[in-house]
């Protein structure tokens, strides 16, 4: 189940990978110069390009730990009721076995035990199926709420900044980053600020 945040932070990486990727390419059917340093003409101005450590996000925006600490309640709870459910599970089996050790079950009871046995062990499947998806969706709409409000900061941070793009950095995508556009500092300062200024209304 913790493996969901590594597949968010890929599928967020992968995807401002792609449009970068897109600027670059329908920009070199555009135009032929390209400005050397830090910026290139994209027919309408200067072409900039901000960044932020998406694991710094991660590790010190607030919504995201409360994020954490209510998933990790969830799984405590869903794990607390699974073996909940296996420990009645075995105690069952083991009632039944007992009996039948003892030579205490008629064919009938026996084969009444067997169908107790396999009604609660499919219980015990479609619970589980049930839980997690029940964590799965809820995950889900935790992660598009935290990147909603980074969304939304992002929007209003770049009002005055005139980037083209504000991508998340990942380690194996990017090859090369200067660190002069590094604003993850601000991001994870302004995050914080409007989280808490949200929490208290």
């Amino acid at each position: 189940m913790k493996k969901g945040w590594l597949i968010w932070n890929v599928v967020l990486t992968l995807v401002a990978g792609f449009l970068l990727i897109r600027q670059f390419s329908s920009h070199t059917k555009k135009t032929d110069t390209v400005k050397t340093g830090n910026s290139l003409d994209s027919g309408n101005g200067n072409f900039r390009m901000a960044y932020f450590e998406m694991d710094s996000i991660s590790t010190y925006f607030e919504m995201v730990k409360e994020v954490r600490a209510e998933l990790n309640k969830k799984e405590e709870e869903i794990n607390a009721e699974m073996e909940g459910l296996a420990k009645r599970f075995q105690q069952r089996l083991m009632y039944y076995q007992g009996l039948e050790r003892e030579g205490k079950l008629s064919q009938a009871q026996s084969d009444s035990a067997n169908q107790e046995i396999k009604r609660l062990d499919d219980e015990i499947k479609q619970r589980k199926q049930v839980r997690d998806q029940e964590y799965n969706d809820f995950m889900a709409r935790r992660q598009n709420d935290i990147k909603s409000k980074i969304e939304t900061f992002l929007k209003d941070y770049n009002k005055d900044k005139n980037f083209s793009y504000i991508v998340s950095y990942e380690q194996g995508l990017f090859y090369f980053k200067d660190t002069a556009y590094n604003i993850t500092a601000d991001v994870i300062k302004g995050l914080n600020e409007m989280y808490k200024a949200s929490a208290k209304n």
